[in-house]
């Protein structure tokens, strides 16, 4: 008695491209979810792929460019798919044979980016903004807002707005010596010049006094007394340096700096004496 051989038959292959690359995903272990984070392309079209429903797909460009993806991912064979795809896509309708798309998007990387049409859209503005303000100031310029108030006029009457002291110190700078007369025993105080070179420097007593050199240049003071120095410039006595008990330091002693505080509404000069040892350096 002759045994009956049993041969199985061998699986045949997926035939249509959609079924091709559900089972390389499948033998992958990857889920529909997964092939469309990958590939950017909708869930719904990558059933519509893998089902063969080509029609369901926007257009025959859809359906190559999202297939060239897919078989990219699963490292498929590009051509072989593309080709099956066609075929499909010829037999479901015939009138697409003799119109092929030239271009044929879907794939990611032909896809221009969301960036570069950003940039597309603001160089077109700036393009625009361009040839309008060329057209104003070409074509057009008397369209433009009226000039502003001229800086010559503006500055005269920046000066007639001007405090009437300052205005009065202004017109009527002394030209005598600016002197410093201690009015309070044991007054520190220390002149010095911009470069830090020491003019005078003394414990001043009460009627002791210091003229600020002519040719100094920068002359400075700093005293923690200022209430107790006297000054005048060219015998005009002017606002001392503070009524406050309290330091001051690096503040000018120039006639004109001086003026510009303020006048003093008496005129008449303070003691002159000099302090012992010291002069009028």
């Amino acid at each position: 008695m002759e045994e009956d051989v049993i041969v199985e038959d061998a699986p045949a292959p997926p035939a249509g491209a959609g079924e091709r690359l559900k089972a390389a995903r499948e033998a992958r272990g990857l889920e529909i979810a997964q092939v469309a984070a990958e590939t950017r392309i909708p869930e719904r079209h990558l059933l519509s792929i893998e089902n063969g429903d080509f029609d369901r797909l926007p257009s025959r460009t859809y359906a190559i460019g999202f297939t060239r993806t897919y078989a990219r991912l699963l490292e498929l064979d590009e051509k072989e798919l593309l080709d099956a795809v066609r075929a499909e896509l010829a037999a479901s309708n015939p009138e697409r044979r003799a119109s092929p798309a030239k271009f044929e998007p879907g794939d990611p990387a032909r896809v221009p980016s969301r960036g570069l049409a950003w940039l597309s859209a603001a160089a077109v503005v700036l393009l625009l903004v361009g040839g309008f303000s060329f057209y104003r100031s070409y074509f057009a310029p008397g369209m433009g807002p009226a000039p502003l108030t001229d800086d010559r006029q503006q500055a005269a009457r920046d000066a007639d707005e001007r405090r009437p002291e300052q205005r009065q110190a202004a017109a009527a700078v002394p030209s005598g010596p600016v002197v410093f007369t201690s009015e309070m025993d044991g007054t520190w105080v220390k002149f010095y010049d911009a470069g830090g070179e020491r003019l005078y420097e003394a414990q001043m007593d009460a009627g002791d006094s210091f003229t600020v050199p002519a040719d100094a240049e920068g002359p400075q003071v700093w005293t923690g007394r200022p209430y107790a120095l006297a000054i005048t410039v060219g015998g005009r006595s002017v606002p001392k340096l503070s009524e406050e008990d309290e330091i001051v330091r690096d503040v000018p002693v120039t006639a004109e700096a001086l003026l510009e505080r303020g006048s003093a509404p008496s005129a008449n000069p303070a003691p002159a004496a000099s302090a012992p040892g010291t002069g009028d350096a």
